[in-house]
């Protein structure tokens, strides 16, 4: 009996053994390859569902824009945009709020995202251009203050310098001659001449202290003017078709270059900047009629570019005015052109007239979009530098977001090089680079700079969002001058002020709202007085440009240079 009691105990000894050991080794069977044993990996966690946009941060701090503004990835293309009171924020139409500004950190705040996806937050993002072209100049840019990864060097990988020939001068002075013989550009006695790849002229001289540039039969003299707060300005004053008119201009001198940028001689009254941002409360038809446009040019650009059926905001407004001042007085300075080189053809010499725009491409409404954008952050900062300024005239509730001033958020950068400054608008014929070789963009083509370090040559690459020429065609990243994008801002922000002078005088009629007070204060730095001697010193420069270019065509027609 003793026997089978110890037998029992054995076999039960070995089934409670057996019991614990099947665990254990089910165990190790499952044991997570993290730990160095083997065994099969355990399924990844499954990644939680991206946040749905009703999540994001709430936009009331800016003016209300009707209900929840729209958060598709792409916007419609239809022929005329919804402008309903902003902009949708679809991937080509972003401009979130944000408390980074241009350069600037004031709560509220957003100068720095247009519809080319500019980065308006603290984490940055990519810039696309306007239409939803990606940035193909190099490495992505970041909000200000961010490492900008952007390449400096030219689309191509290589050098900004066009072919061509240089060609010294009999006593004394260089130019520089196109594979084709025609005149580049031409440095003599203090003047320098450059040539447009289509016609057109710039001519640059400076004596004393002053500089004098001639575009076409127009043209402006520079003067050193005043000093305010450590900053220097100069004034300008321009003469074209026998109008004269004088600015204000800022010295900005960054990477050893000089820079002048647009300084308003007055501000208007801060409600009247805000009543120029916010929506109407209706939309305004405002017809051509309306307009008063006609003539020729309105039938020669009808193919690119066309009004807005009505307009939900001012700013719209303003967006047409500028684009329709730009082709009006590109059409002029064709017109000019024209007449100049059919002159100099029946005379035996200069380059043919250039070709008519091409009919083929249109002003998309994403671009329009973007430029509309621009207007609207332009006018917040006026208006906030109109506030600091002193100026009377309370804002209305529903004011345009506060900007920090101007002068303030952008430092000593010149506004061509502003990280959060990106869309530009081509004032006047310039040629750009394009894989080593010139293409030209007209007066009303769009630009999207994508560097903010100019290069050894003083040129930044840029993505044109709309163009008119095929050579310089919508799409291609080219290479142009920083001193071209500058006056392209200042051109810009002269007829946001003349707009708005326009909006002040016509506001109450043809069904457009009345504005609150449309008073003005005069800024800091008011204009001087226009030079008198302007009108001759520019004719003085035309004619002894055009006897210095005749020489030079005589001297590089021999095939001379090095």
């Amino acid at each position: 009996m003793k026997g089978i009691l110890k037998q029992q105990k054995v076999h039960g000894f070995w089934a409670l053994l057996l019991c614990l050991m099947v665990p254990a080794f089910a165990w190790g069977q499952h044991k997570p390859s993290g730990g160095g044993g083997g065994g099969s990996k355990p399924s990844a966690p499954s990644k939680p569902s991206a946040p749905s946009h009703s999540s994001a941060p709430s936009h009331s701090s800016t003016p209300s824009h009707s209900s929840t503004p729209s958060h598709s990835t792409s916007t419609s293309h239809s022929t005329t945009p919804s402008h309903s009171t902003t902009p949708s924020h679809g991937a080509t139409s972003s401009r979130p709020n944000s408390t980074t500004g241009r350069t600037g950190t004031t709560a509220g705040t957003n100068r720095g995202t247009t519809t080319n996806n500019r980065p308006g937050g603290a984490t940055g993002g990519s810039h696309a251009t306007a239409n939803t072209r990606g940035n193909t100049a190099g490495g992505s840019h970041t909000t200000p203050g961010n490492t900008h990864a952007a390449a400096t060097r030219s689309p191509s990988g290589g050098g900004h310098t066009p072919p061509g020939r240089n060609v010294s001068l009999k006593g004394g002075g260089s130019a520089n001659v196109r594979p084709n013989g025609s005149v580049r550009s031409i440095d003599r006695n203090g003047m320098h001449i450059q040539n447009g790849v289509h016609g057109g002229r710039t001519v640059t001289s400076t004596h004393n202290g002053v500089t004098v540039v001639s575009h076409g039969r127009g043209g402006y003299v520079q003067r050193a003017y005043v000093s305010r707060g450590g900053r220097t300005f100069v004034s300008r004053t321009y003469v074209s078709h026998g109008v004269v008119r004088v600015g204000v201009y800022r010295s900005y001198y960054w990477g050893g270059h000089a820079y002048y940028g647009w300084h308003p001689g007055f501000f208007w009254h801060p409600g009247f900047y805000a009543w120029a941002w916010n929506p109407w409360p209706g939309p305004v038809y405002w017809g051509v009629g309306a307009w008063g446009w006609g003539g020729p040019w309105w039938g020669f650009y009808a193919g690119w570019w066309n009004p807005y059926p009505y307009y939900a905001s001012p700013a719209f407004w303003l967006t047409d005015y500028l684009i329709s001042s730009s082709l009006q007085a590109a059409y002029a300075a064709r017109a000019e052109e024209n007449a100049d080189a059919a002159a100099a053809a029946d005379a035996g010499g200069g380059d043919p007239p250039p070709a008519p725009a091409s009919s083929a491409v249109t002003l998309t409404p994403e671009v329009k979009e973007a430029i509309a954008a621009e207007v609207k952050a332009q006018l917040a900062a006026q208006q906030s530098d109109a506030q600091q300024s002193g100026g009377s005239g309370a804002s209305s509730a529903g004011s345009a977001p506060a900007a920090p001033a101007a002068s303030q958020a952008s430092g000593d950068v010149p506004p061509a090089l502003n990280p959060s400054q990106r869309t530009f608008v081509v004032d006047t014929a310039v040629t750009a680079v394009n894989n080593g070789q010139e293409c030209g963009l007209s007066s009303g083509d769009v630009l999207t700079r994508l560097t903010d370090t100019p290069d050894q040559d003083q040129m930044v690459n840029v993505s044109i969002a709309a163009s008119q020429k095929n050579d310089c065609a919508a799409g291609q990243t080219v290479a142009v001058k920083v001193d071209d994008l500058q006056e392209m801002y200042n051109h810009f922000q002269d007829q946001l002020q003349n707009g708005m002078g326009e909006l002040a005088k016509k506001q109450g009629t043809n069904g457009m709202p009345k504005a609150p007070d449309t008073g003005t204060t005069a800024s800091d730095v008011p204009p001087p007085q226009p030079d008198a001697t302007a009108a001759k010193q520019l004719q003085d420069q035309q004619q002894q440009a055009d006897q210095t270019e005749s020489q030079v065509k005589q001297e590089t027609a021999q095939g001379g240079g090095q």
